[in-house]
């Protein structure tokens, strides 16, 4: 019966590690993504802030 729990222990043990490992890459892929993300939200209030300097001159 020891044998037996400590096989299920290790199983378990391996599943959460192969968990955190998921988890760690989709943190990677999340923070490049949220980069991403940033950078066009520059870029898009660059664009709407030179517009609306246009407008302001009408």
């Amino acid at each position: 019966m020891t044998v037996e729990l400590f096989n299920e222990l290790e199983g378990r043990i391996d599943s959460l590690v192969n968990v955190i490992e998921e988890l760690k890459l989709e943190n990677v892929r999340l923070h490049e993504e949220n980069k991403r993300l940033s950078g066009e939200r520059v870029d898009f209030k660059v664009k709407l802030d030179s517009i609306l300097k246009r407008l302001e001159g009408v």
